[in-house]
């Protein structure tokens, strides 16, 4: 274990109220490690770090990259797209925005612009339902919604991705994901929106409670 100290810019900076701050890192730790430390570890930046790259040495890393604690380490919120401090990945607990998550993806060389809202339903698996859960390994859950809108976004030329889902409780009608993808074309707009809920679902650490008139079941995880 080794306490590593990461330079701070913009409005992560006036969140901290520090131009650094120092988190614990096992050994080998990555930048996706670093990221999900920061965001458990320094109370004033948790939910804020979403969006943001890791620089080593004044160059930006990929999130596997294996962070050496003798380097220069800066943690890089986004530099375009988005206003009014809306992160490109954010789990809240607190009601989403649609109209802020596309805030983060619009701009002038965007030609189509798609979304998903995943919304709370009345009925599923025919039960009627009278409200979800949804609990998340918070640190984890931030980092895998950013390495899949960064995987996204290198794998489609021009796109660019933004993810903000809920966790806790939420009733009938409630928003509980939203997605929001842009491209040059409407056509990879739709692919990089298609994929990023594909994946979401599959691979982040989030998870759902359905609780019914008849009883409460967690989702996937048997009757």
């Amino acid at each position: 274990m080794a306490a590593v100290t990461v330079l701070l810019f913009a409005g992560l900076r006036e969140a901290a109220r520090a131009q650094t701050v120092t988190v614990d890192l096992p050994e080998g730790s990555t930048a996706a490690d670093l990221l999900a430390a920061i965001d458990a570890q320094i109370p004033a930046l948790a939910g804020r770090v979403g969006g943001s790259r890791v620089a080593v040495d004044h160059a930006f890393v990929r999130p596997d990259a294996v962070i050496d604690a003798g380097s220069e380490l800066a943690l890089i919120p986004p530099v375009s797209g988005g206003h009014d401090g809306v992160p490109r990945i954010l789990l809240s607990s607190a009601p989403l925005s649609l109209a802020a998550v596309v805030s983060v993806v619009e701009h002038e060389g965007a030609g189509g612009l798609t979304t998903f809202t995943g919304n709370v339903r009345l009925h599923s698996r025919g039960q009627r339902i009278e409200r979800l859960e949804y609990e998340a390994y918070a640190p984890m859950a931030t980092a895998v919604m950013t390495q899949i809108a960064d995987g996204i976004e290198a794998e489609i030329e021009g796109a660019r991705l933004a993810i903000h889902h809920r966790i806790g409780v939420l009733g009938i009608g409630e928003t509980a994901v939203v997605i929001a993808a842009s491209a040059p074309h409407r056509a990879e707009a739709f692919a990089a929106c298609r994929a990023a809920i594909e994946r979401l679902k599959d691979d982040v650490p989030i998870w759902k409670k359905e609780v019914a008139q008849s009883g409460a079941a967690w989702i996937g995880q048997g009757p």
